[in-house]
């Protein structure tokens, strides 16, 4: 998402490198570039005004005109104000103290709420909680429907009551039936509408007014840049809502509603949504993302990701096995599996710090079909074959490549590449995922 930011950015910090000294002019000269990034980024006018004005301030103190490495020094500043900006620290979400406890689930119809509902009631339950959603769209049956089938996805049960009229009923009914089935968590999904409207705001404060929730949670669309921060104000007035989910912050816009949310409405940001499958949710954490911004990765979030979705006993016996030069095709589709849990190769790339950037500019793309390829051709072998790829002869070659819908050159590459692979595990002796998960 913040790739051209990121990379204007990039450009201004390398206009400094290598000066012994910056003048006021160069400080100046910079301030421009930024302020022009971030609006080129859709980051609020006001928001922009405040954070350049305040890595200026700091920027012309002795902080930098001191410092031999004032280019470092004007990077940590741009970094430590853009974490302020948003808001400093992670922010967890409220429980009550009494079971049950009661989010209310706001925002704009396709903005992605039915589905970030789901997603937090994955996440919750993976944490140990008992949640339950509620279905209180009651003039869309196909919303009650969506987030029916969700539930079924996450095992997560889900209250609905076809046919009904008023939400403010279902909703309470549904914190009844959490009470008596043991649930320690509600989600309530509320309507959503394409545009801000009365009716809208008037039936979320009768829900939240009936069922006095622990939270008010609303969902925006990363993607529609500085108009997810006019439905955030819309709603904070209407709503009064205590936190964020930016959905959709893995898609193709501009990132400047991450940016100016937290600044213009005053609430946190608490989760963010990287993917359409329902486990693409995470913490939101302001420094992370404001390394991720300056092309500096998120090693911790990768982290995060891998002790999620990799098996460390697993990882273990691949990492014996890369040791001995002794990994079989099985072991490596097996092992590119589990990474993908993790997330796009692509997002992961981005995460580690230089390598996103320059892969970049070294115009290099990771193409998701190119290891949908790989996985075709691993699974159209026999498993002598994954076990000894060398047996893979002329004709075997021709079977696998008409099995997996790829050609004779693509196997014979992967072959060449995995054997390749193989001695090079084999010469160094280590590696592995266990080392990243700290095993």
């Amino acid at each position: 998402m913040f790739d051209a930011l990121t990379d204007k950015l990039q450009g201004v910090f390398s206009g400094l490198k290598g000066r012994g000294k910056l003048t006021e002019s160069d400080i100046d000269s910079a301030m421009r570039a930024i302020r022009l990034s971030l609006l080129e980024a859709d980051v609020s006018l006001p928001v922009v005004k405040q954070l350049t004005t305040a890595i200026k301030e700091r920027a012309t103190g002795d902080e930098v005109m001191s410092s031999i490495t004032p280019d470092q020094q004007v990077v940590k500043i741009v970094n430590e104000e853009l974490t302020r900006l948003m808001g400093g620290t992670n922010v967890s979400l409220a429980m009550s103290p009494t079971p049950p406890t009661v989010i209310l689930m706001a925002g704009l119809q396709g903005s992605g709420k039915t589905t970030h509902t789901a997603k937090l009631a994955r996440m919750l339950a993976a944490e140990g909680r008992a949640p339950l959603m509620v279905a209180c769209d009651v003039r869309r049956p196909a919303a009650m429907e969506q987030l029916a089938v969700l539930g079924e996805q996450i095992d997560v049960p889900v209250h609905r009551e076809d046919g009904a009229t008023n939400p403010v009923k279902v909703a309470k009914d549904g914190i009844a039936a959490a009470k008596r089935t043991g649930r320690d968590v509600v989600l309530v999904d509320t309507a959503g509408r394409l545009t801000i409207d009365a009716e809208m705001m008037d039936e979320l404060v009768a829900i939240r007014d009936a069922v006095k929730p622990t939270s008010v949670i609303l969902v925006v669309d990363a993607m529609t840049g500085q108009t997810a921060v006019d439905v955030a104000v819309a709603f904070q007035d209407a709503v009064q809502f205590d936190g964020v989910i930016l959905s959709k912050l893995d898609g193709d816009a501009r990132g400047g509603a991450a940016l100016s949310v937290r600044a213009v409405t005053g609430m946190p940001i608490l989760f963010v949504g990287t993917g359409e499958k329902v486990d693409a949710l995470e913490a939101f954490h302001p420094d992370r993302m404001a390394s991720r911004i300056l092309g500096m990765g998120d090693v911790l979030s990768l982290i995060e990701r891998a002790q999620q979705n990799v098996d460390v006993d697993d990882a273990k016996r691949i990492e014996e096995k890369m040791r001995g030069g002794n990994l079989t095709l099985d072991d490596f589709l097996e092992q590119l599996r589990q990474v993908r849990k993790m997330g796009p190769i692509g997002q992961l790339m981005g995460m580690i710090p230089g390598v996103g950037q320059q892969a970049k500019m070294k115009d290099v793309e990771i193409d998701e079909r190119r290891i949908d390829r790989v996985e075709a051709i691993i699974s159209s072998m026999t498993l002598s074959e994954r076990a000894r790829p060398d047996i893979i002869n002329g004709s075997r070659r021709r079977r696998i490549a008409e099995g997996s819908g790829t050609t004779v050159q693509e196997v014979n590459q992967l072959l060449a590449q995995f054997k390749q692979m193989q001695k090079l595990m084999k010469r160094m002796g280590k590696g592995g995922l266990p080392s990243m998960l700290g095993a």
